[in-house]
């Protein structure tokens, strides 16, 4: 039995944008987010001042999840989620990620039928 498979599925990567190279209606993800804790939160197991406060990089749980860019005002950045959820971030703390336009769309699609599928579910049990 001969089997022949083709695919021409091609594999991208997001590549972190600086802010002041983004624009309106592109794509992007957070990467990673900075956030600061008060120093006397580590009860003096780091040599730092106790005035300091510490800062600390941590991956978000919904890293890769599509948002188009709505609005720029440096060093904000006005977004919409494909739930329609908008929210403000502020490129300081945030590093973002330019997406495809393939993956984003791709996403954004899928994102927005499963919502609408969920929405009209929850409409017709009640």
């Amino acid at each position: 039995m001969k089997t022949e498979t083709q695919t021409q599925a091609t594999m991208t990567v997001a590549a972190s944008v600086a802010p002041e190279d983004l624009r309106c209606g592109d794509f992007v993800a957070v990467l990673s987010e900075v956030i600061e804790l008060p120093s006397f939160l580590w009860f003096g197991s780091l040599p730092f001042e106790h005035d300091e406060p510490m800062r600390t990089r941590f991956l978000p749980t919904d890293a890769g999840t599509p948002l188009k860019v709505r609005a720029i005002c440096l060093p904000f950045v006005f977004v919409e989620s494909p739930s329609k959820d908008c929210q403000t971030l502020d490129v300081r703390r945030v590093q973002l990620a330019r997406l495809s336009p393939s993956y984003a769309q791709n996403v954004w699609t899928r994102q927005r039928k499963q919502l609408k599928k969920r929405s009209n579910q929850s409409q017709q049990s009640s």
